[in-house]
């Protein structure tokens, strides 16, 4: 058996920067995935403020020791092996919300939807679009989380990270991608600028998005949302359903047939079965159209 990164000592160490109650070890990622899959974490820290942020990180850089940062796990696929590093999530201080005129200031583990309800409360109209993304304000900047033609670059003035605000021309916002993806900086914050607007009207958009996503959407099921970037000019469960796929199962992992775009977990599915119906359909696809569909959910762990 192969030698443990994440030692006895590390986890002491850990204990002693976050709080002994702030960390846990072995612990299930099925836990905190949408999917409701994944093997266990040789240590998982809930860091509540940037001090012990900074500790952390600190201590894990200096030590090389592998570490990953999660948000709501909307996004996230685990591997059934789990994985033998930290996990790292923001909680405390990172959940907070304050709207001061126009602009709200999102913390980055503040849910994306309970912030897009406190801009509605305050008659703020932009975020709208977000009432039904259930990931975080961090995971939503890092991926320019987007819905029925909205997108966090819509709305975003700056992004916060340990080393200072970043600017909206610097974050590098594209489709499903932002600047962090390439520079591995941690986001703990985000400011977006709204507009006044009519709290009943902002209200009737956020349950007219809410029936069309329960409409279209098999949200009784756990997954990631849409498995799938869509390719220009074209959209992935549409190919997924020519290619013949729709229904289609590797143990209980299994291609929706409410939405084709959606890989769900019908109850017991384990990551690998996930990762294989991911690989089938990309493969399937290819085949029948010619265009290669990239995975929009974030892989950890060994596939």
């Amino acid at each position: 058996m192969a030698e443990r990164i994440v030692t006895g000592e590390i986890i002491e160490q850990l204990k002693r920067l976050a709080g002994e109650s702030n960390v846990r070890t072995d612990e299930s990622m099925s836990r905190h995935t949408t999917f409701r899959v994944g093997g266990r974490a040789a240590a998982f820290v809930s860091v509540c403020d940037e001090a012990g942020l900074k500790a952390v990180l600190d201590y894990v850089l200096s030590g090389s020791i592998p570490y990953f940062l999660v948000g709501n796990g909307s996004n996230l696929l685990v591997s059934d092996s789990g994985y033998d590093g930290v996990i790292l999530k923001l909680a405390g201080e990172f959940d907070k919300i304050k709207v001061e005129g126009t602009r709200v200031t999102a913390g980055a583990a503040a849910l994306l939807m309970r912030t897009a309800a406190v801009a509605a409360v305050r008659g703020l109209t932009g975020l709208e679009f977000a009432s039904g993304i259930p990931g975080s304000v961090g995971g939503a900047v890092y991926m320019n989380a987007g819905a029925y033609g909205g997108e966090i670059a819509d709305v975003i003035v700056e992004a916060y990270t340990p080393e200072g605000a970043i600017k909206k021309q610097d974050l590098e916002l594209s489709y499903r991608s932002s600047v962090f993806k390439k520079n591995g900086k941690i986001i703990t914050g985000a400011v977006f600028e709204l507009q006044h607007g009519d709290e009943a009207a902002i209200r009737e958009k956020m349950e007219e998005l809410k029936n069309k996503r329960l409409e279209k959407q098999p949200l009784e099921y756990a997954s990631a949302g849409s498995t799938f970037k869509r390719p220009e000019g074209n959209f992935a469960g549409k190919l997924i359903m020519e290619a013949g796929l729709s229904g289609v199962s590797v143990g209980d992992a299994c291609v929706s047939e409410k939405h084709c775009g959606f890989v769900i977990n019908k109850g017991n599915a384990t990551a690998d079965d996930v990762y294989k119906l991911i690989c089938l359909v990309r493969d399937k696809v290819k085949e029948h159209s010619g265009v290669t569909l990239e995975p929009e959910v974030i892989m950890l762990g060994n596939f």
